[in-house]
Formats: C-alpha cells, sequence, structure tokens
C-alpha cells in the first residue's frame, strides 16, 4: 500500500478513541501484550519514560524530550493525538517516523492486525516501539494515551514514572470520583521504579502513596521541589507547574547516572518548539490580530488558559470554540468570558458536537456569537472582524486547533 492508502485503512477501518469515542475502548492489554509477543518485545530494547496525567502529559513529554536530546540522547518521542500529521505521534530527536516506514510495517503485518482485531491505538504503539528498537535509541518519552492501568503504553518498564496530575476527563472510562481517576492513573507505577507526582492533590496523594508504597517505587514529589526559576518557549502560564515536573523528573535521572547538566535543562526548556515541533500550547499564530490557539479542553486546563486571555493587552476577544460530543459543558463553558465574541463550530470529526447543541448551551450561559458549518468557516470570520489590536482564540478542541495551525 501507499502511505495514503496505509492512513486510510489505518482511519477507516479500525476506530480510534480520539475520533469516535466510547466503542474504540479496549478494557483490557491482551492485545498489546499479543501483538508485543508476535514482534518480539521491541519495548524491551530501550530505555523508556512514561507519563501521564489529566492536563500536562503532552507538554511535559514534549519539554523531556528536548532536554534529553540537548544532552546528546538519541531519543524516540510517543505522543498523541497528533494535530496535522499522523507521523507526529512518533519522532526521533524531533523528526517524523518516516512515511515508507509506516507503510512496510503496516503491510507487513496487516494480516495479524485484521486477525486479531486489533484497535488503532494498540497498532500505533507496535508501531512506535519497533522504530524506536530499529533505530537505536538511547531512550523514549512514552506518553500514555488515556489513563495508565489499561493504556496500550502500559507495557514498558521505565526508568521513571511521572503522573502530572489528575482531572476529571474520560469519566465514562476512567471513574467518576478524583481518587478513582488517580487510581487508574497510577497503574503506570511499576515495581520498584522510581515516580514523580507533579502537582499535589490531597485525595489522590494519598491514592498514590500507597500505591507506590505497596509496589515499593520510591515516591519523588515535584510540587515542593527547590527548583532553579527557569523558562520555556511554551508560553502557557500552566506551564510553571509542567517545567517544575519535569526538573525533578531530571533530577531523578541524574540519580540514576543520566548525564544532563543545568545548561542541558535551560537549553532544552528554551528549545521545545525547535527540537520537538510541538505546536497548540498557547501558540501564537500571527500578531496583528494576534491569533492564540490552546488545546486545552478539560475545566483544569481551560482555567489557565482563560484567566492568561483575560490578562491580554487587546480591544476586543473574538474565540473559535468547537467540543466534541462528550464534553461537559456545564464545566467548561462557565469558564469562557461574557465580553468576547463568539464563533462557533464543529470540528471535523465523527465525535465533533453538532454546532445547534453548543450554541444552544452557551447562550445559558450569556456567551454570544454565531454559528458556522466549519471551523475554518468560523476562523476565517474571525480574521475578518477583527482588528490589529483586537486577539482572536481558537480552541475548545484539539480537532479545532489541528484545523487552524
Amino acid at each position: 500500500m501507499t502511505y495514503p492508502e496505509t492512513i486510510a485503512w489505518l482511519f477507516e477501518q479500525l476506530p480510534m478513541y480520539q475520533r469516535v469515542g466510547n466503542i474504540a475502548y479496549k478494557a483490557d492489554l491482551n492485545n498489546t501484550l499479543q501483538l508485543s509477543a508476535y514482534l518480539q518485545h521491541p519495548e524491551k530494547a530501550f530505555k523508556s519514560i512514561h507519563v501521564a496525567g489529566t492536563n500536562g502529559k503532552g507538554s511535559t513529554s514534549h519539554m523531556l524530550a528536548s532536554i534529553l536530546q540537548e544532552a546528546g540522547y538519541k531519543v524516540g518521542l510517543y505522543t498523541s493525538p497528533h494535530l496535522k500529521d499522523f507521523r507526529e505521534r512518533i519522532k526521533i530527536n524531533g523528526a517524523v517516523i518516516p512515511k515508507r516506514t509506516v507503510s512496510s510495517f503496516v503491510a507487513k503485518h496487516k494480516s495479524f492486525f485484521e486477525e486479531n482485531q486489533l484497535s488503532f491505538f494498540e497498532m500505533t504503539v507496535g508501531l512506535a516501539f519497533e522504530y524506536f528498537r530499529k533505530e537505536n535509541v538511547d531512550i523514549a518519552v512514552i506518553e500514555v494515551g488515556m489513563g495508565g492501568r489499561l493504556d496500550s503504553t502500559n507495557i514498558i518498564t521505565p526508568e521513571v514514572s511521572v503522573i502530572t496530575n489528575i482531572g476529571y476527563d474520560h469519566t465514562q472510562f476512567l471513574g467518576e470520583t478524583i481518587s478513582e481517576i488517580a487510581s487508574e492513573k497510577a497503574g503506570i507505577i511499576k515495581e520498584g521504579i522510581p515516580v514523580v507526582i507533579g502537582e499535589f492533590q490531597e485525595e489522590t496523594f494519598q491514592v498514590f502513596s500507597e500505591i507506590s508504597e505497596k509496589r515499593k517505587a520510591p515516591l519523588h514529589t515535584a510540587f515542593d521541589f527547590d527548583t532553579v526559576a527557569l523558562a520555556s518557549d511554551l508560553k502557557g502560564n500552566y506551564q510553571k507547574h509542567n517545567i517544575k515536573t519535569v526538573q525533578k523528573t531530571i533530577w531523578v535521572l541524574q540519580n540514576l547516572g543520566y548525564a544532563i547538566g543545568i545548561q542541558h535543562l535551560g537549553k532544552g526548556l528554551q528549545n521545545v518548539v525547535k527540537n520537538t515541533g510541538l505546536m497548540g500550547r498557547y501558540q501564537t499564530l500571527q500578531k496583528k490580530p494576534k491569533v492564540i490557539c490552546d488545546t486545552a479542553h478539560n475545566a483544569e486546563g481551560l482555567l489557565y488558559v482563560m484567566e492568561q486571555l483575560q490578562k491580554e493587552n487587546v480591544d476586543k476577544l473574538h474565540i473559535v470554540l468547537g467540543v466534541v460530543s462528550d464534553k461537559n459543558l456545564d464545566a467548561v463553558l462557565p469558564l469562557f468570558p461574557k465580553n468576547a465574541s463568539y464563533y462557533f463550530c464543529k470540528p471535523n470529526v465523527p465525535r465533533g458536537m453538532e454546532v445547534i447543541k453548543l450554541v444552544e448551551k452557551a447562550t445559558k450561559y450569556n456567551l454570544d456569537g454565531k454559528s458556522y458549518s466549519s471551523v475554518n468557516e468560523a476562523y476565517q470570520s474571525a480574521l475578518e472582524k477583527a482588528k490589529d489590536d483586537d486577539l482572536i482564540f481558537v480552541g475548545g478542541s484539539t480537532f479545532v486547533v489541528s484545523e487552524v495551525v
């Protein structure tokens, strides 16, 4: 198959949670373990860092990869979802996996995938791990897709596990309470492997303490770590938490013998976008009018973004907003400013919420605007109406951002 045919097959034949929702979720690791055995356990061929959490795990993973690259390591990076190109999910030193590698992997193993009904995510994890083995990476930063305990990435034995924070997201799978969700995330804590906890929450910390003690996993906390104040090229105010988490994780790696100096830490944080190609984290797309996009999509993440937006020195705020169908609008819409003009739209994925439903709910929270048939139409209308000293924000969903960046 050609690369376009391969990607079409991956997306069309097999459900993927990020696009279609519940039907793609599998509540066990059996398929992943079967695939690993079939591929002769590629995950055992390289060292790794495992990163979970409700918010910040993508930024944290990219920061860690950037720092390790600055220290001279050959670094694999596995993240999800992608914004523009499937290959963004799998990188080595910032370079995306070649198209021919994706095509040949799928062609070679397609019959096995079909016979065992593997999911999009299971196949993609297999592809990433096989690629990292083939290319002899020194270490790979592996971001959890969803949850932790039953996530397909959870077959690795990492150098260190990282849990950024816990919030209400994917509750239909992970649990209705913060402690239940924390238990699922804590599933990445392995026997004897150090774990870094990014942010303190009383309910969750008790869960992490009990599980780490049971598994004899040294527990390290980032929230009270006495760090050097370092800045990043990722400009969201929320990144201050991720930076502390990253610094503590690097400290753990240093104590494991990794040759990472303060200069690598500083340069790595300042060159995350350059080194890894990360997009969509409070990213400025243009200056007149100023356009900012951010992939935050739950209450915990959007709270920081909305607070930062309100502090921007602009005349008028325009917001291009779209969400997915399972979004808890009562939790997120109250966070949005009422003094903005809204451009409501539906992201172009099956899981996107119909714009009429979004508008109906937004009206109840006094968010006024117009509806549009597509993200692009909404964005173009905002660009036409905004003046040079105005600000346009694009967000609400990763998929809305992906159609604009």
